[in-house]
Parts: structure tokens; sequence; C-alpha cells
């Protein structure tokens, strides 16, 4: 069903800026802000019915994206909201019966504009993968080519977008790029994709965004502690092989060392046969007595009262040397589970099996 309007398309991956407004985004990134606008548990449910490259696409947009302004969600589920209608007109009486319904609930123009683009949505035109991309960003990569391909370029980038960038051109560039576009007649498709070939190559090394910024992990992270197992690990080795940083910086945010509550007894039993005495002590400084409870409770009292003097004549510990024993013991578990000695419960999951 969602699959229509949040189906991956060519664009480039910058991240959301207050004042866009639906329109600003790429496909991508309307994708993922819809995703993440309609949470975890039914972002999972969709990505069942995505193939496997839509859904690691997907996974690297979720991922990039930045704080998204309220008004832009908003735009963004309008726009969803419109596209799905007019689907379902066209579906039941055909496009000119969806152009008439929408028509009298949107006006003319607006439902034109909402047919063109659900009548179009597979078609790629040349340069697809800039026409969202920011004009000051593009100038940068294309101010330095040969003036007729700059003019290529900009005819057939929209007006507004392509002005900006012709009047930042050097003065001396400006006019003859102007002129080649006035007498420009057509382009060889060979040429087109050659010179589209260079410039997406040379946008790919673009590579400033902050993964890791505003929560864009955070979603992702929601988002796949939600899917089955064989998806998850599908998703993260793919991410591992395209950015083993990013992929690192999920799995640490995919079970913290709080989650061990999510751990039955048995599964708790193993994890602390495998755990150094005093890694355990400095994990468990910062936490807690609802985890610390959790620990005690699956050991020996004998061993649960050395491991309380252990902390309390530890004494202060620096939060990095805890946040590593605790890092060390959540590498344990995922092992244990990768290996299938435990199973760790995930959202929404009825029972734990060990």
């Amino acid at each position: 069903m969602a699959k229509t309007a949040v189906s991956p398309s060519s664009g480039s991956s910058s991240g959301g800026k207050k004042g866009k407004g639906s329109k600003d985004f790429t496909g991508r990134q309307k994708a993922a802000i819809f995703l993440v606008s309609i949470g975890s548990e039914i972002s999972a449910e969709i990505f069942k019915y995505l193939r496997e490259d839509e859904i690691e696409t997907l996974t690297f947009e979720i991922a990039r994206l930045e704080t998204i302004e309220p008004d832009q969600k908003d735009a963004v589920l309008m726009e969803f909201q419109e596209l799905m209608m007019a689907n379902e007109f066209i579906s039941t009486g055909g496009i000119d019966y969806a152009r008439e319904l929408l028509e009298k609930s949107l006006g003319s123009q607006k439902a034109i504009d909402i047919i063109n683009r659900l009548t179009s949505s597979l078609q790629v035109r040349p340069f697809d993968f800039i026409r969202r991309t920011d004009p000051a960003h593009l100038l940068n990569f294309i101010q330095q080519e040969h003036p007729q391909t700059i003019a290529l370029i900009l005819a057939y980038l929209e007006p507004n977008k392509a002005s900006v960038i012709l009047q930042n051109l050097p003065h001396e560039v400006q006019s003859d790029v102007a002129r080649r576009i006035a007498s420009m007649d057509r382009t060889s498709p060979e040429v087109l994709r050659e010179v589209e070939r260079v410039l997406e190559k040379k946008l790919s090394t673009l590579s400033s965004e902050d993964y890791t910024a505003a929560g864009g992990v955070e979603s992702i992270v929601e988002i796949l502690n939600m899917v089955d197992r064989a998806s998850e690990k599908q998703i993260i080795e793919a991410l591992e092989d395209e950015d083993p940083e990013l992929a690192e910086e999920i799995k640490k945010r995919m079970f913290v060392f709080e989650d061990i509550v999510m751990l039955d007894d048995r599964a708790i039993q193993k994890v602390m046969r495998e755990v150094d005495s005093q890694e355990l002590a400095k994990a468990l400084k910062s936490v807690d007595t609802e985890v610390q409870d959790k620990i005690f409770r699956n050991m020996s009292k004998r061993a649960a009262g050395m491991l309380k003097e252990d902390m309390e004549y530890m004494g202060p510990v620096r939060l990095k040397d805890v946040e590593e024993s605790q890092q060390k013991i959540v590498s344990i578990i995922r092992h244990l589970e990768d290996t299938g000695e435990i199973v760790v419960a995930r959202t929404g999951e009825d029972e734990l099996v060990v």
C-alpha cells in the first residue's frame, strides 16, 4: 500500500533545513521523513514490502536526516495523502475521473500537479539526481567545468535554481553560458549520460554529512529494533560493507547496557559466566537499582555480596571507564545472541527463548 508513495527515487541526500516545503526534498528524503513521522512500528511493517536495495537506501537516508521542522513533516504527510488519494481515484475511474475529483477538492492547478507527479513518477529525466541539490552546493562542483557543460546542466534545472547558479558564476563566464543555453538545440543521449555520470561521481565524493547528528541514527535504531532478526542482520551487514563507522554506531545503540533487564534469568546467567567480575563492578556503578537488582538476583548470595563489596571499595570511577566496561558486556551479549546461545527480545515480541 505505502510502497507507491515511499519508494525511493533518485536524488541527493542532504538533510532537511528550516523553511523547506515537501517539494524541496528528494523522493528518498520524503520517504525517510514519512517513515520517521509514522513511527518505528508501522515503518518496520512497511520495510517488509520493500526490496533489499530499497531498505538499504532508506536506512542511509533516515540516518542522514537532520532535524525536521513540524511544517516540513506536515507538508510531506500531506503530499503522501494527496498522492494516495489520487492513486485511489485513478484506480477507481481513470485519470480523467481522478482529475475531476481532485479539482473539486483541491483546485485545478493543484490537481494537475498531483496527477503529473503521480503519472511521471517512474520517468527519470536528465540530471534528476541534482534537481533537489542546493544551488550553492552544486555551484562549487560545476563552476570549473567547461561553459558548454555548465549550460547543459542549467538548461535541465528549474529556472529559479539555474538563476542562482548563473548569477554566482564568474562574470567572464556568465554571458558565455547564457549564450550557449540560448543557442542550444538538441543534445545526444550519449553526451547527456556521460555528463551525468561525471557529475554524479563528483557529487558522490562529498561525505561531509554527520550521520550521528540530530537523532538520525536514533531513528533507524528504533526501526531496526522492530524488524525481525534476519532483516536486521541483512541490513547491518550491508551497512558494514558500505559504511563501517555508521554500522558500528548503529550496533552500539541497538542494545544498550540498561537493556539487560530484557533478558530472562537463564540468559543473564549465561552472560555472567562470560563477564569479568571487575568489569561487571565498573559497569554497574552508574546504572539504576532495577538493573543492579536484576544482576544480583541471578547470582549466588555470596557472589552478589562480593560484587557489592567490589563496587563499594572501588570508589569513584571515570564515566568513560564505566561506559567501556558496559560496552564490553554488551559485545558479549550480542556475541551470545549471534551464536544462538541466547535470544534478545525485540520490541513487540511476546516471548524470549534461551
